[in-house]
């Protein structure tokens, strides 16, 4: 099994070691190198109250040494923890600025905000959740296992969790789905022109060609009816310091900067159908459980080591003087 390996500079690790001055920290990513664990589940091993190991997972997750997500549990969400790297090496080098990616996934029925209009509906493994073309079905305990969801118009949001450390500056955000316009049935010609927003600001919009089938999606279940959406089509949107780009191909202008994503601040995600869109043909949005691609939501932000003043100056100097010569 591959390894996650940071290796860093001894002088741009300071948070790190203040997290690994503590034994109790110590101890909970010892309890993390066996298994994920939920906090409970750490606060028992460890027989200490839950306020006070949430507090450590917090300092751990600050300093990027461990990574928690919200899942759904017999009992409601809970928040699980795993570490984020195998192995730490430090350096006694100046460290160079090297890109890191960090990936969450986000399950289809976990959004935050949902404003469907029929045709519309969403679906688990193992059968259809409430009502067809009922919107009120977005509302039920039971879209958390959702898999599949589709709205005729309007749109879904999702909020990410972010617990990239404060000493990173990130770079480039992505978000890939697997996702198709939504009609009766199918019908592989009907536009849709679906846009994206992220914290709240317009990236770009793209338009779907159609709702698609007549083949059967490679991850769908038994009991899905050929005669429905079958698959999508897997979409990489990018926002960098240059632009906004979907599968490479320009987009926008928003920026990375515009879109204001920071470090330990949550992501909020947005995608549907603009009201004054040409083409209001709706979305299906695809979980690991059905269509052709075996993932959720994913959101990939992108970081490098932050700057300080005297390194941008650094940089700046020793660019001038490449030019001169």
């Amino acid at each position: 099994m591959a390894q996650t390996i940071l290796e860093r500079s001894l002088f741009a690790c300071e948070e790190i070691f203040r997290a690994l001055a503590s034994e109790t920290r110590l101890r909970i990513l010892r309890l993390l190198t066996e298994r994920d664990l939920n906090v409970n589940e750490i606060a028992r091993a460890l027989n200490l109250n839950y306020p006070t190991v949430s507090k450590h997972i917090q300092a751990l997750e600050q300093a990027g040494l461990v990574i928690c997500e919200y899942m759904a549990g017999s009992q409601g969400a809970q928040k699980r923890c795993r570490l984020r790297w195998d192995k730490l090496i430090f350096s006694l080098e100046n460290e160079s600025v090297a890109e890191q990616v960090e990936e969450i996934s986000m399950a289809i029925g976990m959004y935050t905000l949902a404003n469907p209009s029929p045709t519309c509906g969403l679906a688990s493994r193992e059968g259809y959740i409430g009502l067809m073309d009922d919107p009120q079905s977005f509302l039920l305990p039971d879209r958390a296992k959702a898999e599949l969801l589709w709205m005729g118009s309007g749109f879904v949001e999702y909020v990410f969790p972010n617990f990239l450390p404060t000493s990173v500056e990130i770079t480039r955000v992505e978000v890939v789905m697997e996702i198709c316009s939504e009609a009766p049935d199918y019908n592989n010609d009907y536009p849709s022109d679906i846009t994206l927003w992220i914290n709240g600001v317009e990236v770009g919009t793209w338009t779907c060609p159609g709702d698609f089938g007549g083949k059967r999606g490679r991850l769908n279940p038994p009991w899905w009816n050929d005669h429905g959406t079958q698959f999508g089509v897997l979409k990489v949107w990018s926002v960098s310091g240059d632009g906004s780009y979907i599968d490479g191909m320009y987009l926008s202008d928003v920026t990375v900067r515009d879109i204001m994503v920071v470090p330990q601040h949550p992501v909020t995600v947005r995608i549907g159908n603009k009201p004054d869109a040409r083409h209001i043909g709706g979305f299906n949005l695809f979980g690991k459980g059905f269509g052709n691609y075996e993932q959720d939501l994913l959101l990939r932000l992108h970081y490098a080591p932050l700057r300080t003043p005297t390194q941008a100056k650094a940089e700046s100097e020793a660019v001038d003087t490449l030019e001169q010569e």
